[in-house]
């Protein structure tokens, strides 16, 4: 994150550090608060495009550019048209890994059906143990976290032993999401420098987003990457963004607009989120 040194008279200081101390922000969150107020920009805003429920009905056309997405946030992970592979937004650019694990920078007029992004700005800051599976880095970013009812980033940075992770391959259109899992290519990374991107979400989203955890990686050479199924690593630096203001923007296609998504969207995600050989 860029870094800003002002000077300040010692009076503002310390009431800046007593306002602080009321609200239970550290200083650089109640300043950065402050400041998004007052310029009327959006922190700790979170923007879904369209919902989990039209992915697993097989509603994946393009619904927005990642030009478009990028300028509503700089971190955050979805898919691409067509189910094309997996969407990691890290550092204000969107990667696509497609099957193998291979990734690249995605263009501007590339599109995407489903994508969760924010601004990052961490509220919580620290270190986690060593994790020797997805459901031990989920206890271990749990401390982090301020609540369960609502919507946070993670971040995480280090070396990774072992990165379990899967590209959705491109189905036939229409092709239900449970089915499209399927076919999809898994894949392994082992001793590699790099980042988790996740958004967890709250029990009472499951119908439109993706309950609990939700990891993508990228590899600090931006060469490798993909969407998280198991993962092994020692203490990773973890930083975590609470997330209050929940934006969603519906699709206006036509296939959207008719598409049946009266179903048990909660069960499906978890069976597919999860699944691997």
């Amino acid at each position: 994150m860029p870094r800003i040194e002002i000077d300040l008279p010692l009076s503002l200081k310390t009431a800046l550090e007593q306002e602080a101390a009321r609200s239970g922000k550290d200083l650089g969150a109640h300043i950065r608060a402050i400041l998004a107020d007052h310029l009327k920009a959006e922190v700790h805003t979170v923007f879904q495009i369209s919902t989990s429920g039209a992915l697993v009905a097989g509603v994946y056309d393009r619904e927005v550019s990642v030009g478009a997405l990028l300028e509503h946030g700089d971190f955050g992970l979805g898919t691409f048209a067509g189910l094309d592979g997996e969407m990691v937004v890290l550092d204000g650019k969107a990667f696509q890994a497609r099957a193998g694990g291979e990734v690249h920078e995605a263009p501007a007029e590339a599109g995407s059906p489903f994508a969760v992004v924010t601004r990052f700005s961490a509220d919580q800051v620290g270190e986690t143990e060593g994790v020797t599976s997805f459901d031990g880095l989920g206890a271990a970013c749990d401390c982090f976290r301020s609540s369960n009812n609502i919507f946070h980033a993670v971040r995480l940075d280090g070396r990774f032993k072992r990165v379990k992770a899967r590209a959705v391959c491109p189905p036939k259109p229409g092709t239900l999401l449970a089915d499209a899992a399927k076919t999809q290519s898994e894949f392994t990374f082992e001793d590699v420098d790099g980042t988790l991107v996740g958004i967890w979400s709250p029990a009472y989203s499951a119908e439109f987003s993706v309950e609990g955890y939700h990891f993508h990686f990228l590899s600090d050479d931006r060469s490798q990457g993909g969407h998280v199924l198991e993962v092994e690593a020692g203490p990773l630096r973890i930083a975590v963004e609470n997330l209050t203001d929940f934006h969603l923007i519906l699709p206006e296609t036509e296939h959207f607009l008719k598409a049946n998504l009266d179903q048990d969207v909660a069960a499906t995600l978890s069976s597919v989120e999860r699944s691997h050989s």
